[in-house]
């Protein structure tokens, strides 16, 4: 089990910015609980675009960088545990906490590794957001982006939807890259390892997984 997308959609992912991630470098502005969905992923994408261009490092494949960048600047604004819950499938529910927390860490960590590599495709791009689609009550919206290079344009769409409480907002929980919803094509993966070996074997494939990247 390879854990992975088709190589020519890994490439044009990397346009994003390491995904999706799949998968920043500053802290969430404490405007970002009032930030409008659409406002919210040009932003994002923006910066991470920058950060990378202007870091030979982390367009080189550094994964401590890399992770400092995801962990600073995408995780506070993805619901990564309904990603993965969403990803593992029904499974989810009989996963105990230690479980579902190696499944988050181990997830994260194959999500960066596998688009890392492409990085060094990041030059000349920009983003394009399109008009948003929906009502102000709406507690989840699809923002449609075009990732505009040197290149053929590359659609990018996420799904966002609105966390309650004061300073949360808008979060991110699957993207699709030229009709590829990350979420769905990795519960296929996943849910065929899981119906073999279990949670624990899920776990510990992916582990291994994510050593033979660290290796290679």
């Amino acid at each position: 089990m390879t854990f992975a997308i088709q190589r020519r959609t890994l490439g044009r992912w990397a346009s994003l910015g390491a995904f999706v991630f799949a998968l920043g470098a500053a802290s969430v502005p404490a405007m970002a609980a009032d930030e409008a969905p659409d406002a919210l992923v040009k932003r994002l994408s923006t910066e991470v675009l920058d950060t990378i261009k202007a870091d030979s490092s982390i367009k080189a494949g550094d994964i401590p960088k890399i992770m400092a960048l995801v962990d600073a600047k995408i995780m506070p604004n993805v619901n990564f545990q309904r990603m993965t819950a969403s990803a593992v499938g029904p499974a989810w529910r009989q996963a105990t906490p230690e479980q579902r927390n190696r499944l988050q860490q181990e997830f994260k960590t194959l999500l960066v590794r596998t688009y890392a590599g492409a990085l060094d495709q990041v030059s000349d791009q920009t983003v394009n957001i399109k008009p948003l689609r929906g009502s102000p009550d709406d507690k989840e919206v699809l923002v449609r982006t075009e990732v505009r290079g040197s290149g053929d344009p590359v659609q990018i769409d996420y799904r966002l939807e609105k966390t309650p409480g004061e300073g949360y907002g808008w979060k991110v929980f699957n993207l699709n890259v030229m009709g590829v919803w990350l979420v769905d094509t990795y519960r296929t993966q996943f849910a065929q390892e899981i119906n073999a070996k279990g949670i624990d074997g899920l776990i510990a494939t992916l582990a291994a997984r994510n050593k033979s990247n660290a290796r290679s």
